[in-house]
């Protein structure tokens, strides 16, 4: 959790930081122009490369077993630690299979471009759809009336898009892990290993050449559904979020 939230302070920063150096817009004008679109798109982009490491490190954390991990050796930065030793190709190492960065970062890019492109797209268009047919049924004095539809709208738009964007980042993920020793848990079946019972833990033993061998390789061994392994979890995820939204405007 701690990893999440400091990956999520470095992108923040680095884009503001790029944002102020460059001519690329951090925000766009209520009348844009095809080349602002461009410039700001470049430096969602740029900003996920820049947060690359640093987001595999944390994906790391994520998702290895809780068996193997070493508390003692735990700490709140190890993220940011494990991200500069990756760029610099120092620490401990890791297999032969572990993919160069360079090879991760036009689908980071890619990933972070779409999925804000889509968020924001449907954002707009579920607030005009709103403004539109709302008429006089709200009372324009009230905050509430005006924060809720907006809040509405970024939850859509960031379903709609992490539901498009999911099979990339299927992807991304496969790639960021190879190579890494990431030891996961086997939560596809009620598994245990021999004495006391302990969950059953399996090693990240992917042989991936890049991102469109990945993609040819799901596709091929594991179908159309492999590229959607673990939706539950979104799934679940977006629906405690529009239950808690519901929940705050029956309540206020």
């Amino acid at each position: 959790m701690g990893s999440t939230f400091i990956v999520h302070g470095i992108t923040l920063g680095a884009e503001g930081i790029i944002s102020e150096f460059t001519p690329l817009p951090r925000e766009l004008p209520h009348r844009w122009s095809w080349k602002q679109l461009a410039g700001h798109l470049l430096l969602k982009g740029l900003t996920a490369v820049v947060a690359l490491p640093f987001y595999c490190a944390s994906l790391i954390e994520t998702v290895q077993s809780e068996i193997v991990r070493d508390e003692a050796s735990s700490g709140l930065l190890d993220c940011v630690r494990e991200g500069l030793a990756r760029v610099l190709g120092v620490g401990a190492p890791h297999s032969r299979r572990l993919l160069p960065l360079s090879c991760l970062l036009l689908p980071a890019a890619l990933h972070a471009i779409l999925r804000y492109a889509i968020a924001a797209s449907v954002q707009r268009v579920a607030l005009w759809l709103h403004q539109r047919g709302r008429k006089q049924r709200t009372d324009p004095s009230n905050p509430l009336d005006a924060y809720f539809p907006e809040l509405a709208a970024a939850w859509a738009g960031s379903l709609v898009a992490d539901v498009i964007v999911f099979p990339l980042e299927t992807a991304l993920h496969r790639l960021s892990l190879q190579g890494t020793r990431t030891i996961i848990d086997a939560t596809d079946g009620v598994v245990a290993t021999g004495n006391g019972g302990s969950p059953l833990v399996l090693p990240v033993n992917t042989q991936y050449d890049g991102f469109s061998d990945c993609l040819h390789a799901i596709r091929r061994k594991e179908g159309g559904a492999g590229f959607y392994r673990g939706f539950g979890a979104l799934v679940a995820q977006y629906a405690l979020h529009g239950a808690l939204g519901q929940l705050t405007e029956s309540v206020t």
